[in-house]
């Protein structure tokens, strides 16, 4: 035998460091790139154009809220939003105007603006369609009678069937 048939070790060279860490920094920086255009790709935006502003507002607009005393509550029925609003002593409420928002917290894609209809039990419906299970958010703004703005965040939990 010779001596040339022996093999011949690996021999870790600069190149091969400098690829190993140009390999695992480039991994890390895709990652974050993809992450962060996520983010602000699903990100629904701002609550409030002025914070300062709106905080300003936010005890008077409270306290005239809970004075209505409503109690409000909504849910999924197959594809009907029912939307329940009563008062202090457990009958139904007439709105001047109601808005509502449907949608998912973590992004805009599914958002939906529902049309509501008083039906005979005094509760608001719209048909919102066939949603997928999961956490969905109403946004709720009505105007009572006396001209009372009255707003609220639903959370709505939907087991698959």
């Amino acid at each position: 035998m010779t001596e040339k048939s022996e093999k011949k070790e690996f021999e870790l060279t600069g190149k091969h460091v400098l690829a190993i860490v140009v390999t695992a920094f480039s991994v890390i920086i895709a990652v974050n790139v993809f992450m962060a255009y996520s983010a602000v790709g699903t990100f629904p935006g701002l609550e409030t154009k002025n914070s300062y502003v709106a905080s300003q507002k936010f005890d008077a607009q409270r306290t005239a809220q809970e004075a209505l005393g409503w109690d409000v509550s909504a849910q999924i029925e197959g594809e009907t939003l029912v939307l329940d609003i009563k008062d202090a002593a457990g009958d139904p409420v007439a709105v001047k105007s109601l808005y509502g928002l449907l949608g998912r917290a973590t992004h805009v894609n599914e958002d939906q603006e529902p049309e509501f209809s008083q039906n005979s039990t005094g509760a608001y419906v719209a048909q919102v369609g066939k949603l997928g299970e999961g956490n969905w958010n109403l946004r709720m703004n009505a105007v009572a009678e006396d001209g009372t703005s009255f707003q609220q965040r639903i959370p709505i939990f939907l087991k698959a069937n």
